[in-house]
């Protein structure tokens, strides 16, 4: 066990000049803030963290180290958080001496976190610090999956040192990273190179481009619901929402649709982590960018104070909690077996490894349609590949 308070420097905020709500209805009455006075203690009792990191090193975002305070100073401005979750704000992360330093002391913080069951908010900085999250989820998890939200596809087929535009590379193949599965969502295909999608594909990741997410948003919940972290890239959203960032375009989320994926995240039993990046307030205007990133760590929590823990219960045959719905398709040898909640109306799909062993991959009720019309869903093709098939 490491001490915390070593590594961070404590929230420190100004009183805003106008409070539109205060008291037991703000923001802070179910939040315990790390502040000078009363710094980390115990943190057993809490089941998220927020950590802003003020760093922007590794990218050309210079002013992404400013993001964290003022993104937490529009948070403070919303409402509390509905029922009794509890939330501590840690503060921000004290940069290292050199970006290394700050990915090796990240990495560490977030072990803590994880191996307190704290599902840590990372806010601030850039997307190269993807890096100090893989280190840690790879630290102490054989595998795990990304879910990334942005405009682009963070790889290159250039050999350089990992930034913030080709962070995915160290990811994929940095020795001893235990990432097993990525998932797209919101990539615009004039942003994008046409080999990388290429490679991606033969590599069996999810990729869903902004005109089919917007086609079909719901169709991202699987996604978010298998994934252990999820990267929120602020350039994901339309620079009319949200201009204060390096890379803005003019097409992008709303900023209605980028907090519903927030909230589906929110949602997930399987993720985390959580991570909030490319915020620039050097480039905002009047804070609009820094306010929309705060409502979208808004919708994550309110998302994850409604979650709903069904995955551990999936493999019970006896659980009143599913139905199980056994179709015969003409592709495959057997049954798909699909399984719905019927509290939360989720869908799973059942699979099995090259061993025999089961994994239950979320879907939705349309690809439960489509296995009826006698076509393999593409998801369940792609889990079928990942998995030895």
């Amino acid at each position: 066990m490491i001490d915390l308070n070593q590594y961070l420097d404590p929230v420190s905020l100004d009183r805003p000049e106008v409070e539109p709500l205060k008291g037991s209805a703000a923001f802070s009455h179910n939040v315990v803030v790390n502040t000078g006075n009363e710094p980390v203690k115990e943190l057993g009792a809490f089941a998220v963290a927020l950590l802003g990191v003020p760093d922007d090193r590794a990218s050309a975002n210079h002013g992404a180290s400013h993001a964290p305070d003022a993104i937490r100073k529009s948070l403070y401005s919303f409402s509390r958080m509905p029922g009794k979750m509890k939330i501590t704000d840690l503060g921000n992360f004290k940069p290292g001496a050199s970006f290394e330093d700050t990915l090796a002391g990240l990495r560490d913080v977030i072990i803590e976190l994880l191996s307190q069951d704290i599902v840590p908010v990372v806010f601030g900085g850039t997307s190269a610090l993807m890096s100090a999250i893989d280190r840690a989820l790879s630290s102490r998890l054989n595998d795990w999956s990304l879910v990334s939200v942005d405009s682009r596809i963070d790889f290159t087929s250039e050999k350089k040192a990992p930034d913030s535009l080709n962070w995915m590379n160290d990811l994929i193949y940095r020795n001893g990273s235990h990432l097993s599965h990525l998932a797209a969502i919101g990539h615009q295909t004039y942003l994008t190179d046409q080999q990388v999608v290429n490679r991606f594909n033969r590599r069996h990741y999810d990729m869903m481009r902004i005109g089919e997410v917007r086609a079909a948003v719901h169709e991202t919940e699987p996604l978010f619901r298998d994934a252990t972290a999820a990267l929120f890239d602020i350039g994901s959203v339309r620079q009319s929402d949200a201009p204060g960032t390096i890379l803005p375009s003019a097409n992008g989320f709303y900023g209605e649709e980028i907090c519903l994926l927030a909230r589906y995240a929110g949602l997930s039993d399987n993720l985390k982590i959580m991570s909030l990046a490319e915020v620039n307030p050097d480039l905002d205007n009047r804070s609009q960018t820094a306010h929309l990133a705060a409502q979208i760590i808004w919708f994550f929590l309110e998302g994850f104070s409604q979650k709903q823990y069904e995955i551990s219960y999936l493999g019970d045959q006896m659980n009143n909690r599913f139905t199980r719905y056994h179709v015969t398709l003409s592709d495959l040898d057997g049954e798909a077996i699909f399984i719905k909640s019927m509290i939360t109306e989720r869908w799973w799909i059942e699979v099995r490894d090259a061993g025999g062993r089961p994994h239950y991959l979320a879907c939705s009720y349309e690809d439960y349609l489509m296995a009826n019309r006698d076509q393999v869903p593409g998801r369940w093709t792609k889990a079928l590949l990942r998995y030895g098939h």
